[in-house]
């Protein structure tokens, strides 16, 4: 199990806290989580249905939310989702569905955004599907 020392690595782990339980909430079956190679890291990898989801978390805190929008410049955490972190993402998916049998499965690639408002105790999460 991995070990947060960093704010950033522990604000990240609350964020993928929050988005497991959004997933759950709306119907999908968590399979893995924190899913590592030497390439790239998925942060959650889930089923709805027949589909395989495969999912990027991405977290920002602020104080507090209420009078900030996720189009507020420096807000916005899916700009972290850089072409070179696409490209490593897109690699680990290859690579476990070729080492867990599923080459011929459905599945996409999501991402969500979870904003933390320190002040409130309280998340939002946005799920971007299909965003590869």
């Amino acid at each position: 199990m991995k070990v947060f020392t960093s704010k950033t690595q522990r604000i990240g782990e609350i964020g993928e806290k929050l988005a497991k339980m959004f997933l759950m909430k709306h119907g999908y079956s968590l399979v893995e989580s924190n899913y590592t190679q030497k390439f790239g890291e998925i942060d959650i990898v889930a089923k709805k249905g027949a589909v395989w989801h495969f999912v990027e978390v991405k977290s920002v805190s602020r104080v507090t939310l209420d009078d900030v929008s996720s189009e507020t410049s420096g807000f916005r955490p899916e700009e972290n989702m850089h072409p070179k972190k696409i490209e490593r993402f897109t690699k680990a998916v290859q690579y476990y569905l070729m080492t867990h049998d599923l080459d011929d499965v459905d599945y996409q690639i999501d991402l969500a955004l979870v904003y933390i408002d320190q002040t409130n105790k309280k998340g939002r999460v946005v799920l971007m599907q299909s965003v590869v």
